[in-house]
């Protein structure tokens, strides 16, 4: 509880504990009021009530939103008299944050922003940013306290340092929508302000001493690695990985190194993808030996960062966590707990038939044949023979379909079934225009190799 003494030149302000009135009051603070004043109005007193009220943060608890009791005592203009006032009220224009952002820049942000942000969460704060400003610069945090991310924001301009926690989706959808090239954000005790040329927005937040950390970048460097090599790598194993199995292991991409190599390996059971990136600079013997398993989520915010060709990524690896950086952007994650299985173990090594393919004219006829699929002939068969493969498909209640290609083969014919969309998974990421086709027998898995550094593996279907 606080009580405001209005007397005819001062104002005080006295504040009480637990909102109770009796003991002596233990924080006061006091301002002057012009003689000039002297016959003005009630509303008037709000600017020097102001002056006193920005002294009474500094120990007034912010979770204790009590109210000023007014003494009205001005000799001559006033009747004596009660009034019930927050103390926060008359800061409320007051801002404790504002900066101008490129509207174009602060989209950017949010967009990688926001897809850290869990769409179902028991922790309302979670589905919030916090916007940090500094005298220089601006960090905008979202975490699911899996996944988090520290976003160093371009091209802003900094008025007043603080900083905000509000809803992300709110805050992406105003930006998104707006069409000015600069928007001010303007944060005051528990609300945030977006302006624009001709619009204005307020929407409200939650407190930033609540929010959970995010961590920055701190120590050395224990590998990088090119960005558009990492995204390439990325593109090409992270279809593979399990969603939401049990076997929770799977639910992530083994980073495993040797030599200058990064190797990426995704696998959800029925399928392996494993590709190799180069590495910038050989890591110390500590990380070489390390393999750990990296969310997939993780695996697609990195994905989404934009960058330049010369961009680099630098990893730190802690005991349970992942570092990531590059340019302005820092993704920090838990690393997937299990025993990864022992891809190498599936990887046939041993077949003798081999086909080099198109990978554009593979990948239509893949298309075609699977257009007369249905649920309960979810396959497609490849028929290879003497200078020939024959795609073919069949639904019982709908047709059948059969494309042929011409190759150059001249070992024994095979008949094999496969799921045609795992097939087309693997022809979309392939970068070279033709790729390694090799088989054994019907019930052994099929292996796709594209150039040096690409290599899947595909289990078969039974097609009755």
């Amino acid at each position: 509880m606080c009580i405001l003494s209005i007397s005819l030149f001062s104002i005080s302000i006295h504040y009480f504990p637990n909102h109770r009135l009796q003991g002596r009051f233990y924080r006061q603070v006091n301002t002057n009021i012009p003689k000039s004043c002297e016959n003005t109005n009630p509303e008037s007193l709000n600017y020097f009530s102001h002056s006193a009220l920005s002294k009474l943060p500094s120990f007034f608890p912010k979770k204790d939103c009590g109210h000023l009791l007014f003494s009205v005592n001005y000799i001559g203009v006033f009747k004596p008299g009660y009034l019930i006032f927050n103390p926060f009220s008359a800061l409320m224009q007051r801002f404790i944050m504002k900066a101008n952002f490129n509207r174009t820049a602060l989209t950017e942000a949010l967009g990688l922003l926001t897809s850290v942000i869990p769409s179902r969460t028991p922790k309302p704060i979670l589905r919030c940013v916090r916007i940090t400003a500094s005298e220089k610069e601006v960090r905008i945090c979202a975490t699911d306290l899996e996944v988090g991310i520290n976003y160093l924001v371009s091209e802003v301009q900094v008025e007043e340092a603080g900083e905000v926690v509000v809803p992300a989706d709110r805050l992406a959808g105003i930006v998104r929508e707006s069409v000015d090239e600069v928007l001010s954000v303007q944060a005051a005790e528990g609300t945030c302000e977006i302006r624009g040329a001709d619009s204005h927005f307020t929407i409200y937040g939650q407190e930033p001493g609540q929010y959970p950390a995010v961590p920055d970048f701190d120590g050395d460097t224990d590998m990088e690695v090119n960005l558009d090599n990492l995204q390439d790598g990325i593109e090409q194993c992270l279809f593979a990985a399990a969603r939401e199995s049990t076997r929770y292991a799977i639910n992530g991409v083994l980073w495993e190194i040797k030599g200058k190599k990064l190797l990426l390996i995704a696998t959800d059971g029925r399928r392996l993808a494993r590709t190799r990136v180069n590495l910038v600079s050989t890591p110390n013997e500590r990380v070489a030996a390390a393999k750990v398993i990296v969310p997939a989520k993780t695996m697609s915010l990195l994905n989404k960062i934009g960058g330049s060709d010369k961009d680099t990524v630098a990893v730190r690896l802690l005991d349970n966590q992942i570092l990531l950086r590059c340019a302005n952007v820092v993704i920090s994650s838990n690393l997937v707990e299990g025993n990864f299985p022992k891809y190498e173990d599936i990887i046939p090594t041993d077949y003798d038939n081999k086909l080099t393919l198109s990978t554009e004219a593979v990948l239509s006829a893949v298309r075609r044949a699977a257009l007369l699929t249905s649920e309960e002939s979810r396959g497609i068969k490849l028929a290879i023979g003497k200078n020939s493969l024959v795609f073919s498909s069949r639904a019982p209640e709908t047709g059948d379909a059969q494309i042929n290609m011409p190759i150059d083969y001249k070992a024994e014919p095979i008949e094999i079934g496969f799921s045609p969309q795992f097939l087309i998974d693997a022809f979309r990421v392939i970068k070279t225009p033709e790729f390694e086709l090799e088989l054994g027998q019907p019930d052994r898995p099929g292996l796709i190799k594209s150039g040096q550094n690409f290599l899947y593996v595909l289990m078969p279907i039974n097609l009755g």
